[in-house]
């Protein structure tokens, strides 16, 4: 998947400006409830954060503190330090993450944890948990689903071709599953 991300580093936004191939779907709200979303964060108490699977920095920007952004990709860092030129950057995995027990207060992570099958899911968990005492997940929604997964082909503005895996999580399911917590922001 790091070749994916390598790739798609340069369009990654396009699904949330709606531009690019997203350019024409219809998203009615959609730039209300980014903007709340944006302020949801923004929200959080200031602290040290660990933002896993930082992307290009998009939610990145929004974390107030000291952060530290991680992904496997080279090509989305160089995008994020453009972005969020604040926040340090970190090549790593983030199923085996490169800090010792109780680095951070904080572990972030968007549009990430409905990637990870759940082998993997667990693994992620504990490895939070070990760095850090807090945990927020920003993922997509499917209304009345508990649980929703599938394997999709997502085509990049070069025309190739991926499968991506991606699960789906009401609120109250992403939270039975994480072991409990507060949702922060519900949209659509």
């Amino acid at each position: 998947m790091q070749e994916y991300y390598d790739r798609r580093a340069p369009e990654y936004d396009d699904w949330y400006l709606g531009s690019g191939l997203f350019a024409g779907r219809e998203r009615p709200g959609w730039t209300d409830e980014l903007e709340r979303l944006a302020q949801a964060l923004a929200a959080l108490p200031s602290g040290n954060t660990l933002d896993v699977a930082c992307g290009t920095g998009f939610l990145t920007q929004h974390l107030r503190g000291d952060v530290v952004g991680l992904d496997q990709s080279e090509s989305m860092l160089d995008q994020a330090r453009r972005r969020a030129s604040r926040a340090v950057y970190i090549q790593g995995d983030a199923l085996s993450l490169p800090f010792p027990a109780g680095s951070f207060d904080r572990v972030f992570t968007g549009h990430f944890y409905g990637h990870l099958e759940r082998p993997e899911r667990e693994t992620f968990l504990a490895e939070a948990r070990r760095v850090a005492c807090e945990l927020v997940v920003v993922d997509s929604a499917r209304a009345g689903a508990e649980q929703d997964e599938m394997r999709q082909v997502w085509t990049l503005n070069d025309g190739s071709r991926w499968e991506v895996y991606k699960r789906w999580f009401t609120p109250n399911g992403l939270a039975a599953e994480l072991g409990g917590g507060a949702t922060l922001f519900d949209g659509h």
